[in-house]
């Protein structure tokens, strides 16, 4: 992908992004989700992986920026294995914020830190069984959260709405919220989300610049602490991994890629772009 060009963002604020990025990189904050950003999505998560370019890429531009954030709602050390983060020369500057940022996984010590997993959790996974036998549908446990995935169900968007209002109340009975995603409703604990993950990363290390790269509706957070950034000073770029599954990500990016693929040569062109 050494030739690959550059795009062009379709917005002033994200032009402005980019050029802040080009300008400073080493005081840029590369954040991306993983599931449909940088792995396509597939009927099993288990068997997510990272697109075979997305480790060479990321590990080329991220010594040349000031940290790569891999912001994602699954277990950080699942991200880290799908991902084949660990132990790849050139990721010394890569994080995994595993979910939503109450997991945190660094590349250069291999350390993962995270606190314990909220009560609400054991009590939903007790219950959820009963709650979707017959639906068709398959509960991914998380550990500090519990996922309903309708992708296998014979008609998955009917099964999705059918089950958002029960797993809602499920998710308040213990003090849990439902975050809607691709075919999935996950349970999982308040007060974190991608947004507070990028924007207190951002402010850790100081970015000057933040571009962020998601495609589903958990990633929309994290879009609006780029708009605050913004708002505050701080040059933003936001990027959708383009589906036909979700659309509202689209109608708000500086920038359209098609998929996973359109990411991986984007982070490519951004690595030969800077000096």
């Amino acid at each position: 992908m050494s030739g690959t060009i550059l795009p062009t963002p379709a917005t002033k604020a994200g032009r402005e992004g980019l050029d802040a990025l080009l300008a400073r990189p080493g005081k840029a904050l590369i954040g991306l989700d993983f599931d449909g950003t940088l792995a396509p999505i597939v009927a099993d998560p288990e068997k997510a992986r990272a697109h075979l370019g997305a480790v060479p890429a990321l590990a080329a531009l991220a010594p040349k920026v000031a940290a790569v954030a891999v912001i994602t709602g699954r277990p950080a050390e699942v991200a880290v294995r799908n991902g084949g983060f660990a132990g790849v020369p050139g990721l010394e500057h890569l994080v995994v914020l595993g979910h939503y940022g109450a997991e945190r996984w660094d590349a250069r010590s291999g350390e993962l830190s995270a606190p314990e997993p909220h009560p609400g959790v054991a009590a939903v996974r007790a219950e959820l069984p009963g709650l979707v036998e017959g639906s068709g549908t398959w509960v991914e446990d998380k550990g500090r959260a519990v996922a309903v995935h309708t992708r296998r169900a014979a008609d998955p968007q009917a099964a999705f709405e059918a089950l958002r209002e029960p797993l809602t109340d499920l998710a308040a009975r213990h003090g849990l919220i439902v975050e809607p995603g691709r075919m999935v409703l996950e349970l999982r604990p308040p007060g974190m989300d991608k947004g507070v993950a990028l924007s207190e990363f951002a402010r850790e290390i100081g970015a000057e610049s933040v571009l962020y790269g998601g495609d589903d509706l958990g990633d929309l957070p994290a879009y609006s602490a780029v708009d605050a950034l913004r708002a505050a000073g701080t040059p933003g770029l936001l990027v959708c991994s383009g589906s036909d599954e979700v659309t509202e990500l689209r109608e708000r990016a500086d920038l359209v890629v098609d998929g996973p693929e359109g990411v991986v040569r984007l982070l490519a062109a951004l690595a030969n772009r800077i000096d």
